[in-house]
């Protein structure tokens, strides 16, 4: 039984104590015995705030005729839904791009990583992705980021300018940060009562209580990513994720990142977005307002594109990227 109710992340100003406690992310076995073994096997970070988990798909081709070749991509997810909500994505860019190397990440409170009990504000997880490169010797690398992962790619090449240096290229998927949502109520997201907070954030996020789809077996066992289990199987093995979700849509960046796009815009790092038609997260006209001009919308999907449309997606980054190095 999950105790993720319990768990309490401060907000920001409450201090920083003088040891960071971290909350262990489940094992990688019991991950797998769910959701088989798509990803990688996983491969491990420890930092001073916690573990985090990873994957890498190394390259296929060292061929130096290979567009691809030395070309290093971090993929950053969403909020609720792990690395194994972009396998498909990565799969496919790998397919495209094989002399690539693809690594995805569990944000902190996200499939096997930790959860550090400190504010989840922007910077806890730009220090996520200092450690990650560092540890990979990454001196530069294309980001990916879909939803809350692209608004905090976003906020990372904004907030320095040696940040902005090690990143060639932005790809947004529906990405999150200028969320103007209708039916944001502050009072019940910044209650100290956590379950009113908690039942508000999984309003906002799920439209209702997480509803998880009957054939959600045979889908797995076909191969498919039912987001939805991903979710629910968190909840009840991850000690630490129901109050990590609260916490980054509380203080992540979800939201009120205008001046953070406008600042990663004049860093002149190529960015592109790809937007789903129906998307209610992100809107055509905010991003180009903001300063993002190279978008692209791909019809029949919403907020979910990533992976209602994945081979569309994976072409218009696959696109972007060949256009960059034609350059």
């Amino acid at each position: 039984m999950s105790t993720t109710n319990r768990i309490t992340i401060p907000r920001p100003g409450t201090g920083v104590p003088a040891t960071v406690n971290s909350i262990s992310g489940p094992s990688e076995e019991s991950f797998t015995a769910t959701f088989g073994k798509l990803l990688p096997a996983a491969q491990y970070l420890s930092t001073s705030y916690g573990k985090v988990a990873y994957y890498t798909y190394t390259p296929t081709t060292t061929t130096t005729s290979s567009r691809s070749s030395g070309q290093r991509v971090l993929l950053l997810h969403g909020v609720q839904t792990p690395s194994l909500g972009l396998q498909p994505l990565a799969t496919s860019l790998h397919t495209q791009f094989p002399g690539a190397e693809f690594v995805l990440v569990d944000l902190w409170g996200h499939g096997l990583s930790s959860t550090p009990v400190l504010a989840h504000t922007p910077s806890l997880f730009h220090y996520l992705i200092d450690s990650l490169l560092a540890h990979l010797t990454w001196n530069s690398c294309d980001l990916i980021g879909y939803s809350f992962g692209g608004s905090t790619a976003i906020s990372y090449i904004a907030s320095s300018v040696s940040r902005a240096e090690r990143v060639t290229s932005v790809a947004l998927v529906a990405p999150a940060g200028l969320w103007k949502c209708p039916d944001l109520d502050k009072e019940k997201l910044y209650d100290s009562d956590f379950e009113v907070s908690k039942e508000h954030v999984m309003e906002l996020l799920e439209g209702g209580p997480l509803i998880v789809p009957n054939d959600w077996q045979s889908r797995i066992n076909n191969g498919e990513i039912v987001a939805e289990k991903i979710r629910e199987w968190q909840m009840q093995t991850h000690t630490g994720h129901t109050a990590s979700v609260v916490a980054i849509v509380r203080d992540g960046g979800v939201f009120g990142q205008e001046e953070a796009f406008k600042n990663a815009a004049k860093t002149q790092i190529p960015i592109l977005a790809v937007l789903g038609e129906t998307d209610d997260v992100v809107f055509e006209q905010d991003l180009r307002a903001a300063g993002v001009d190279n978008v692209v919308v791909v019809k029949g999907a919403g907020h979910a594109v990533v992976r209602q449309k994945v081979p569309e997606v994976a072409k218009h980054i696959g696109d972007f990227w060949q256009q960059l190095q034609q350059r």
